[in-house]
């Protein structure tokens, strides 16, 4: 090897690992190749799978594929989980898919049609036996069609609360709205007050909600600005219910003229730490300006001593090889 070389081959072992003795591997970012956004990341028995939205022209996004990882470095393909094959109601733009297990199933929620009032479209959800699919439409139709509080059905995240409730966040058009799912989890119920559609918008929210619980707090995310502009980023509350208020404290992920524009539209998952918490979101290359040249990445979340998120540093490197629980 030539001097002139050896420079650059020490960098990319730094970034991508080298499997060598004495090597820490990192997974790099994107993690996976494609461009791929809106990444929805869930930890199923010590797997980390991730489904994303095929970003491409919205006649295109027709199929979702998925990616699974034992250690957050090596990631597998799963191609075509759920295709508008299987959901006949699905005409175009199907994105923005969440997972959720329950009682040995798998429930794939996902958006489809861009969705406008008097329109067929809307929340989805298809069913399998196994994560890696494949998905059958489980309704025949959407589960949520109408504009309910101004907030387009799309961007939906299912949250299992610590007394078995699971709650459903959604909403675009700087609407979100929370539902709270039946036990079978086709269908929505009541809450206590009789309302059905409670809407939370917090200040500044344009679409893409998460909800993440830590010692005893619930932490509402979501993301701001356009999706497909430089400015898109994350924001996110706290507070004592499932149901809010939630008053906005600030933006967690945005863009960095080092690294990448667009950051957004994330999820959260947890690794075998007691506190040890990783992002996986999409962002746009710095040579990119495309609006679906969108990439999945993911880097560290951490909290300071008073609960609060830090900002998140984003990296070309990503994250170290773990295992999870």
């Amino acid at each position: 090897m030539t001097d002139f070389y050896r420079p650059l081959l020490l960098a990319l072992m730094m970034i991508y690992g080298t499997g060598c003795s004495g090597q820490v591997p990192t997974s790099g970012n994107p993690i996976f190749e494609g461009w791929y956004a809106d990444p929805e990341a869930v930890v199923v028995k010590g797997k980390c799978w991730v489904f994303p939205t095929f970003s491409a022209e919205y006649d295109k996004q027709l199929f979702f594929d998925a990616f699974s990882s034992s250690d957050l470095v090596k990631w597998k393909k799963h191609p075509r989980v759920l295709t508008s094959d299987n959901v006949k109601w699905a005409r175009r733009a199907m994105w923005a898919p969440a997972l959720v297990e329950k009682d040995g199933k798998y429930y794939l929620f996902f958006s489809a049609n861009d969705v406008h009032e008097g329109e067929i479209g809307g929340i989805g959800v298809a069913v399998s036996k196994k994560p890696q699919g494949p998905y059958k439409d489980a309704l025949g139709k959407p589960l949520i069609q109408h504009i309910v509080n101004g907030a387009q059905p799309i961007d939906q995240f299912v949250f299992k609360d610590d007394d078995g409730e699971y709650y459903m966040y959604y909403g675009g058009w700087g609407h979100c709205n929370v539902v709270r799912m039946s036990a079978d989890l086709l269908g929505i119920i009541p809450f206590a007050d009789g309302e059905i559609y409670k809407e939370v918008t917090p200040e500044h929210y344009v679409e893409g909600p998460f909800m993440l619980k830590r010692n005893g707090k619930y932490y509402f995310m979501w993301s701001e600005g356009g999706w497909g502009q430089p400015d898109y980023s994350v924001s996110y509350a706290i507070s004592d219910s499932p149901l809010g208020p939630f008053r906005r404290i600030g933006k967690i992920l945005e863009q960095d003229a080092q690294i990448a524009t667009g950051a957004g539209h994330h999820s959260v998952i947890k690794g075998r730490g007691e506190d040890e918490w990783y992002i996986v979101y999409h962002r746009r290359p710095l040579t990119e300006t495309a609006a679906n040249s969108r990439m999945t990445c993911i880097d560290r979340l951490e909290f300071d001593s008073n609960g609060y998120i830090k900002p998140v540093k984003m990296t070309n490197e990503g994250v170290k090889r773990t295992k999870l629980k």
